[in-house]
């Protein structure tokens, strides 16, 4: 293997080395997103900018370092769930199913859990956890029951179900772009792993607070009394906004075969759900309505992102992050499977403490830059799942570890239910270090022909 050290440039601009004014601005961008004292995207466009302003990148690469294609998925995302949400279909799938339990605690602890983590496949976890919160608080207050296990398993589920598939997570929407990974390369590697996580996260906190969960009889009629017919508030933009939602994810399932990319469907899904939207309103309403949908995007996580990317192509254009990614081939001790438990672990450990977008964000060239010692895109295949599944299932750490966590705890709080920071870690670091043991034991069985293989030197 070539000295490592020889890929890191040594440039200079007004007397000061590049390397170490990369490294110095996304130190300072990470710093500033975990502390929370400024908007993530606006530290994240500050430092981009900075990169470039400081000559570490030039215009042309800033733009070129900008994936359109994660981006064009993630807005298109957004406004196809955005229409659909207006329908009231969620707050349907909610109440029918726990009317389906009889509006049994014990049951409705499964039933939420499992629903929260089916939604979360296919629609973002911020957008799930601001549908299913406020449900969960409607219920459990007709039945007299504590919030608390539900909100907890709410957000377990929704980072673990969001593992699920492409347009889950954040991380897998990342890395899914970057490798142009297809929808179904999720179903059969990431989906499988999730769900049975699911089932473990319902049989042991039932037996932990399922039994302790009961209400009056009075109090389940009060929830069997709810219609769920009731929060359906336009049938005919339901069938029409079901029908872009199911024919985007079919579409997905086939990107690979008619050469598409995900952005692209996502897009013309949203034209297409924008159009069906709008069309039968007069020429102002018209528009008013379709700037509505505009302004229920996050353009906060496209900002970020954008950002991103920027700094993270900033401090990879320095060399430094492939001389990390040979350090970990060295720490590796030359088998693949440790470096793949390497990146899970460390995955894990990693978005307990930070957002695990940036954490991706950086990993990703980093994993990029061994592929070349190691055999190739195939041979690293399950080096790139290990990373999603940490950073995935570790967004359940900690309070700060996902979107979901810090939107679920603020609805609560409003509410008069406080989740405290370290009560929640008494939950969630078992939780998660649970899901990483049996993530190892999938990682080592899924790809048996990775357990002793050596790497190329």
């Amino acid at each position: 293997m070539h000295d490592a050290a020889a890929v890191v440039q040594k440039g200079m601009l007004f007397g000061m080395n590049q390397t170490l004014v990369a490294v110095t601005i996304m130190i300072i961008c990470y710093l500033v997103i975990f502390t929370e004292r400024l908007n993530r995207a606006v530290i994240a466009l500050f430092c981009g900018g900075l990169m470039v302003i400081l000559g570490v990148l030039s215009q042309a690469e800033a733009i070129r370092a900008i994936d359109f294609n994660t981006l064009a998925l993630l807005v298109g995302m957004m406004i196809i769930v955005s229409v659909t949400e207006k329908t009231g279909i969620f707050q349907y799938i909610a109440i029918w199913s726990a009317k389906k339990v009889r509006a049994n605690p014990r049951g409705l602890l499964a039933v939420l859990t499992a629903v929260t983590a089916l939604l979360s496949g296919y629609i973002d976890s911020v957008t799930t956890v601001l549908l299913m919160t406020p449900i969960i608080f409607q219920i459990t207050k007709r039945l007299g029951v504590r919030p608390y296990p539900y909100l907890m398993l709410s957000i377990f589920s929704c980072n673990i179900g969001g593992a699920a598939t492409l347009i889950g997570d954040p991380p897998n929407i990342l890395v899914g772009s970057t490798l142009n990974l297809n929808f179904m390369d999720f179903v059969v590697n990431m989906m499988p792993l999730s769900y049975v996580l699911v089932i473990v996260l319902i049989i042991v906190f039932d037996f932990i607070w399922g039994r302790k969960l009961a209400a009056t009889p009075d109090a389940r009629e009060l929830v069997m009394q709810m219609n769920e017919k009731d929060s359906i508030t336009d049938k005919r933009l339901l069938k029409q906004s079901l029908s872009v939602l199911i024919g985007v994810i079919i579409t997905f399932m086939f990107a690979h075969y008619i050469h598409l990319e995900t952005g692209t469907i996502a897009m013309f899904g949203a034209s297409i759900m924008l159009i069906l939207y709008s069309m039968d309103f007069k020429q102002q309403d018209r528009d008013h309505k379709v700037e509505e949908v505009f302004n229920l995007v996050d353009w906060t996580t496209i900002f970020f992102f954008m950002g991103l990317f920027v700094v993270v192509f900033g401090i990879e254009s320095t060399g430094v992050l492939t001389l990390i990614g040979h350090i970990f081939v060295e720490a590796a001790g030359g088998v693949v499977q440790k470096l793949i438990f390497l990146f899970l672990w460390v995955g894990s450990v990693f978005s307990c403490v930070i957002d695990n977008i940036p954490f991706v964000a950086t990993m990703i060239p980093i994993i990029k830059s061994i592929e070349a010692d190691m055999g190739g895109r195939d041979a690293v295949m399950p080096i790139w799942w290990a990373l999603m599944m940490g950073a995935c299932y570790g967004g359940n750490g900690t309070l700060i570890a996902s979107s979901a966590n810090v939107v679920v705890a603020g609805i609560s709080m409003k509410e008069g239910h406080h989740i405290k920071f370290f009560r929640f870690m008494a939950w969630g670091l078992p939780v998660t270090f649970v899901s990483i043991v049996i993530s190892s034991i999938y990682l080592y069985f899924r790809y048996p022909a990775y357990t002793h293989m050596p790497l190329p030197m």
